[in-house]
């Protein structure tokens, strides 16, 4: 226009050369090329439980954000400690903010464990910018907070562990680790529908996302990896409960498939594989006459719908009627599947206890379509070494792709129709 269109002068307006856009070839300041990025190696320091460290990647980045989840008293708390007593007999520091416990509480806890190190500072601090503060002035090589639900923001409205003083605390602390290059742990409660407490952003502000599951009644704990920005995901790691603690699980198949009895209907071993490392399992079922006019299903371990889902083929596709029986399914050792191989074990497994039938020493593993072909999944070769090493005689599962009638074949091949041969593959 020219002029100001209010005061109609021309006098107020001040002309604003356009500078020259920047070359290119010249990075501006701060800027690295994917090259350098790359040269720049990434130091990792181990925690000293193999376990632990196998989930995180191999051990604790410089300024790692560590969200660890699980349901009220599955051991968070003592995994964590147990970490810092791991940590600080290699030689690091670790500073443990404990809002749920006084210090003497962590400390009595400690003493269970067998942990005492002068290398382990301990703060009940609440108010989230002060134990900043602590943490900032000690620079430990390790940051542990229990629980992120219990610090708070004081400008932030809201009782401690609403969403915005959640949001708010995760974000103070990620920042500082960050900043500082150290290594933050934070433990968060679960809600009723399972998912870890505070607002979905907690899990996209952090790099790890940790799961500790299992049943309180029994002793195996399940550590797994639902995300890492800087290592694979699905990894596990498994602990068994004790009166020390948190101990390691060497040989998980020693521990899950022990107990099996080959010679009574309703077991199946079932190849497992989470992450890149294979777990032998055990499922188990359990078909009854019904009591009530409505059968009962009760599944445990397993995804119902997939449960269901292979009843309706044994039903469809193998001849075999569940409609006047009540269905237990189970995965013995607390252990919740997510592999959808195990469909075929659950399959056999159901036909067994109905049939009355055992299937003695077998593993198996496959997916059940709906018109009752056997799918293949992944890790085949992994899944039979791992039956083959401890001893099952035989393993049945899926080569490729096949015709309806597969789930006849897997019945047949299992012992359970007769005399019958079928060609299901090595």
């Amino acid at each position: 226009m020219g002029f100001c269109p209010q005061c109609r002068d021309d006098r107020v307006l001040v002309e604003i050369a356009e500078s020259l856009r920047p070359s290119r070839r010249r990075p501006a300041a701060g800027v690295l090329s994917l090259a350098d990025a790359r040269a720049a190696k990434v130091a990792r320091t181990p925690i000293g439980i193999d376990e632990f460290d196998r989930v995180i990647g191999g051990g604790l980045v410089p300024g790692v954000g560590i969200l660890l989840g699980g349901e009220p008293g599955v051991g968070k708390s003592t995994l964590v400690l147990q970490a810092a007593g791991s940590l600080a007999d290699r030689g690091g520091t670790v500073l443990v903010a404990s809002a749920e416990e006084s210090v003497s509480q962590v400390a009595l806890r400690a003493g269970r464990l067998g942990i005492s190190d002068d290398s382990i500072l301990l703060s009940s601090e609440r108010d989230v910018d002060a134990l900043i503060e602590v943490a900032r002035s000690a620079l430990p090589d390790l940051l542990v907070v229990d629980s992120i639900q219990t610090v708070a923001a004081r400008e932030v409205g809201g009782a401690p562990g609403g969403v915005a003083q959640v949001r708010e605390s995760v974000a103070r602390l990620i920042h500082f680790s960050k900043e500082s290059g150290v290594p933050v742990i934070l433990v968060g409660h679960v809600t009723k529908d399972g998912g870890i407490a505070g607002p979905k952003l907690v899990e996209h502000a952090v790099d790890v996302v940790l799961y500790l599951e299992g049943d309180p009644e029994r002793g195996l704990r399940v550590l797994r990896g639902l995300k890492n920005r800087f290592g694979a995901t699905h990894q596990v790691g498994l602990f068994e409960m004790g009166e020390s603690g948190l101990i390691e699980v060497v040989d998980p198949a020693g521990l899950l498939a022990a107990g099996k009895r080959g010679e009574m209907p309703g077991s199946v071993v079932f190849p497992a594989v989470d992450g890149t490392r294979p777990l032998l399992v055990e499922v188990q079922a359990l078909v009854a006459a019904a009591t009530a006019p409505q059968p009962r299903r009760s599944v445990k371990g397993i995804e119902p719908a997939r449960v269901h889902q292979v009843i309706a083929v044994l039903e469809r596709h193998a001849g075999l009627s569940f409609a006047d029986k009540d269905v237990y399914v189970s995965v013995v050792g607390g252990i919740k599947l997510r592999d959808p191989g195990a469909d075929l074990p659950v399959a056999l497994a159901l036909a067994s206890s109905l049939l009355g039938e055992a299937v003695g020493s077998l593993a198996a593993w496959g997916e059940v379509g709906l018109t009752g072909e056997i799918r293949a999944v992944a890790h085949g070769e992994h899944r039979a070494l791992e039956a083959k090493r401890l001893g099952l005689g035989r393993v049945i599962g899926p080569v490729g792709g096949g015709g309806n009638d597969r789930i006849l074949a897997a019945l047949a091949s299992a012992g359970l129709l007769g005399d019958a041969e079928w060609d299901l593959g090595d």
